[in-house]
């Protein structure tokens, strides 16, 4: 039975092979799926990944990576990765969370993990709405925008205003890398394996903390077709949340 496992699951792509993405239409998790997998075959750490997931889309990656995985209690990842880096510290860990996730359940442990510097790599996945549990509004849910929670749209009295988390990490002083992308083009998605791969690298050369927010749709829960969400995601989402590099403390040592 294991020689079998090891056939089954044989690390090469860091993408199981054969399998066909389940996520909705013009959801954007298969390909930052891809570009993670890309990203650690190019340095060569496949062997050495270890993903911790968030609940809710997130977690369906279990699905289709190869690497070793634990799936965290919701909002728990950035404890669960601390853990699982000083514990095992050759491994390249890294979490793979939303936005609700990771700035909402999980804000205290992603803030702390932040503020200690710890060694691993976040890949955060900010669509703007809580996906899988039903579409309700997160803490990056623009203002005016609707969800099953604000049916009128997000208020700023009611609700607090959208909440910038490469901003407010930009705040600490421990934080080796923080760089927002997204990957609605072809330009976008090597721009972000190439901020993946550099967080990654950054995490074997004992760097620290690093965070790469990818801004993305989703098509479900803001009840849009797939076209009409990518019209969204550049006219609505890029305006509130800026691409670009908030801080790579190794060009500044250069």
């Amino acid at each position: 039975m294991a020689d079998e496992m090891k056939k089954v699951y044989k690390r090469t792509e860091g993408i199981l092979p054969g399998k066909v993405s389940g996520f909705c239409p013009g959801c954007m998790h298969s390909t930052v799926h891809k570009i993670i997998g890309e990203a650690a075959e190019e340095l060569g750490v496949i062997d050495k990944l270890v993903r911790v997931e968030g609940v809710g889309c997130c977690g369906l990656g279990q699905m289709y990576v190869s690497s070793d995985m634990i799936l965290a209690a919701h909002g728990r990842a950035g404890a669960v990765a601390t853990g699982v880096k000083r514990s095992t510290p050759d491994s390249l860990v890294y979490t793979y969370q939303g936005d609700g996730d990771l700035a909402a359940i999980g804000l205290g442990e992603t803030i702390s993990a932040a503020n200690r510097g710890e060694n691993f790599t976040v890949i955060f996945v900010n669509n703007g709405i809580y996906g899988m549990t039903g579409g309700q509004m997160a803490p990056t849910t623009l203002l005016g925008m609707k969800s099953t929670t604000t049916p009128k749209g997000r208020d700023a009295e009611e609700h607090g205003y959208p909440m910038h988390v490469c901003e407010v990490i930009n705040q600490l002083t421990a934080p080796y890398y923080i760089h927002r992308v997204a990957v609605d083009t072809p330009q976008h998605v090597i721009e972000a394996r190439k901020a993946i791969k550099k967080a990654f690298q950054y995490q074997m050369e004992g760097k620290g903390y690093s965070i790469v927010e990818i801004v993305t749709s989703c098509p479900t829960n803001w009840g849009l077709g797939t076209l009409e969400s990518l019209e969204f995601l550049r006219e609505k989402m890029f305006a509130e949340y800026p691409l670009g590099l908030v801080r790579d403390k190794g060009a500044e040592e250069k």
